[in-house]
């Protein structure tokens, strides 16, 4: 926090994955659990059920991502490293830093968090209020609202990239025309 500037008021809640508010985007589940709005804009934490394949292609955030693996196995492409995470492991993933991951197993359960909040504006604003606790059934839209994406994106501190896709040939997600910055430009 700047100095002089007041913080955003926050009180103590518990929030529960079965009741927490829900959305499919991208193929995956998205849960709730920790929003900017509940944590006085210092933290996010959702809950995802990811199928095998999913994942963005190359971006960075303007927030550090953090993974907690549950259940499952997924590489990460974080700058020149290549991560395996799988059942138990934690990632990082420093903010600015251009990553893409792939869900490697028939499905993952991550929990996926950061600092600041931000990120989960874009769920919440593109994504689909999931209809059960599933994976999103077959032939939904990648994103609910892709007209809105670029802006969407760019307020949520997300940022495509026009970089080599290295867990995926020719594979692109359908971002809804977002537009991309290309490697190494700066928002």
């Amino acid at each position: 926090m700047n100095e002089g500037q007041a913080a955003t008021p926050y009180t103590a809640y518990v929030a529960n994955r079965a009741d927490a508010p829900a959305y499919w985007q991208v193929g995956i589940l998205w849960v709730m659990l920790a929003t900017g709005d509940q944590t006085g804009g210092n933290y996010s934490l959702m809950w995802q059920l990811c199928p095998k394949d999913s994942g963005p292609s190359p971006h960075y955030h303007d927030q550090d991502e953090q993974f907690y693996v549950l259940d499952g196995q997924i590489t990460y492409v974080a700058g020149d490293q290549t991560l395996v995470a799988t059942t138990g492991a934690f990632v990082l993933i420093p903010r600015g830093t251009v990553h893409s991951f792939r869900v490697d197993s028939e499905t993952a359960t991550v929990l996926n968090s950061y600092t600041p909040a931000g990120f989960e504006q874009s769920i919440v604003a593109l994504g689909e209020p999931a209809a059960a606790r599933t994976l999103p059934p077959a032939g939904r839209p990648m994103i609910a609202h892709p007209e809105r994406a670029a802006e969407v994106f760019d307020r949520a501190g997300m940022h495509l990239v026009e970089a080599p896709d290295s867990l995926r040939e020719g594979s692109v997600p359908d971002w809804g025309g977002a537009r991309s910055r290309r490697e190494g430009e700066s928002s």
